[in-house]
């Protein structure tokens, strides 16, 4: 089963927060997710983004793929910086 770190969105029109999520890429954009590993909201100044860095990298360890966004995401927290010092 090929995986994928992305984004779930939640909360009502013109009011979004994601939650970030470890989902099979053929689900749909919020279907059902094997694991949450965090959430972010964009609208809070500054944005708040809080991920789990151990389940993050457990993830990345074993294939999972995270999107482009939350790949900044995981920059900004860090979590990619750990991962690509672990070998």
């Amino acid at each position: 089963m090929a995986t994928r770190i992305r984004l779930k969105r939640t909360g009502s029109r013109h009011q979004p927060h994601y939650r970030v999520v470890v989902v099979d890429q053929r689900k749909s954009r919020d279907g059902r997710s094997i694991e949450e590993i965090g959430y972010y909201n964009p609208r809070t100044d500054p944005a708040t983004i809080n991920i789990d860095g151990d389940r993050a990298l457990y993830w990345l360890g074993v294939g999972a793929q995270p999107s482009e966004t939350v790949r900044s995401l995981l920059e900004k927290t860090g979590v990619m910086k750990a991962f690509s010092g672990r070998s």
